[in-house]
């Protein structure tokens, strides 16, 4: 009787082991699997980050962090390429009109609205900042004082200013000096600049 007992037990540990042994094997598949997905996210958000401009960055650690300015950066892009857009729009409706002439009325009208509004391109440069400002040479359209309080009142320091004028239009060139350009919304600037009136 006690012959049969030790048979069952030791079927039964035999039995207890081969689960564990399962469980034990399951666990290690899991985490070795666990610990390939970490790996991979981590060279995914390293990839990320690696896309990003600094001044997007800014130092940040966290990757919820990274990828909320990865979101900030594709609609800044996105943004950038629909003025693009525009300007190239414009740009083609003032050439197409100086092939037409002045014969017309409708295309004359378009570029005298066009020549009424603020070009602007603001970048970043060695020294700080450039802007390339370009409007209208009548009466009505924004100074050159203007523009330097506009860049004053955003902490930009003037460096350098060449002016000219090319086909009724005023051209201002500008270098200006700045502390952090970290601190310094470029698209706000060139978007203020723009509507300046």
């Amino acid at each position: 009787m006690d012959d049969c007992r030790d048979k069952r037990r030791r079927r039964c540990t035999k039995l207890t082991c081969s689960k564990d042994n399962n469980n034990d094997m399951e666990k290690m598949m899991h985490r070795e699997t666990e610990r390939q997905r970490r790996q991979e996210m981590a060279t995914l958000y390293a990839s990320l980050r690696s896309l990003l401009p600094l001044h997007f960055i800014k130092g940040k650690r966290s990757t919820s962090d990274q990828v909320n300015e990865a979101v900030n950066y594709i609609k800044y892009l996105q943004r950038k390429t629909n003025e693009l857009s525009l300007r190239r729009d414009e740009l083609m409706l003032l050439s197409r009109g100086s092939f037409l002439g002045s014969s017309n009325d409708n295309c004359k009208e378009e570029m005298e609205m066009i020549s009424r509004k603020n070009h602007v391109v603001v970048r970043q440069c060695l020294v700080g900042v450039e802007i390339v400002f370009s409007s209208g040479c009548r009466s009505g359209q924004p100074r050159f004082s203007s523009v330097l309080q506009v860049l004053s009142e955003n902490g930009l320091y003037l460096l350098n200013s060449i002016s000219s004028i090319v086909d009724d239009r005023l051209i201002y060139t500008i270098q200006a000096e700045v502390n952090d350009i970290t601190l310094i919304d470029l698209a706000a600037l060139e978007n203020r600049l723009i509507r300046m009136k």
